[in-house]
């Protein structure tokens, strides 16, 4: 006999799973869970709410993130999923898994250092190029092909490349 609570457990994690395998839009080869945007499934009886927080405030792709979860859920056999937007505490890029970073840095992307970088003690940054690993990179711009990345070229390999920025 399965107990209330391995029920919802099982459901609770079937619920957790159909929300993290949502991409983000913006960056196709990253789940919400590898960002840590996803950040609750909750159950009430049979219904789900997913908590998720943007990247930053205004991040275009939230609507689009809420709206692939409730489809991945209603797949998932969840009727009328709610996705609710959590904006306290704001999200940060510690918060990203080893295998999001891992993926970005695949992409061709330079995952975020970690709060505890040089940058943080002393305002330098060395970014290390995701083609060649060189630290001999230099700012292009603090704007990229989207407004959580930052445009930078490797002066060894002098490929050009996007960096995630710090939040």
């Amino acid at each position: 006999m399965v107990s209330v609570l391995d029920r919802d457990s099982e459901l609770r994690q079937r619920a957790w799973d159909a929300a993290a395998g949502v991409v983000d839009p913006e960056i196709p080869v990253l789940t919400i869970a590898d960002l840590g945007v996803l950040r609750e499934v909750a159950l009430d009886g049979d219904h789900v709410e997913v908590a998720i927080t943007p990247t930053y405030s205004g991040c275009p792709a939230m609507n689009m993130i809420a709206l692939e979860i409730e489809v991945a859920l209603e797949r998932a056999g969840f009727h009328r999923p709610k996705v609710r937007t959590v904006l306290s505490p704001a999200w940060t890029t510690d918060w990203m898994t080893e295998e999001g970073r891992r993926k970005l840095r695949a992409y061709g992307i330079a995952p975020p250092q970690a709060s505890s970088s040089r940058r943080a003690l002393f305002g330098e940054q060395a970014v290390a190029c995701p083609q060649c690993g060189s630290e001999n990179t230099e700012l292009l711009s603090e704007f990229g092909s989207t407004s959580c990345k930052a445009l930078w070229r490797c002066r060894s390999c002098r490929e050009p490349f996007d960096y995630f920025k710090c939040h």
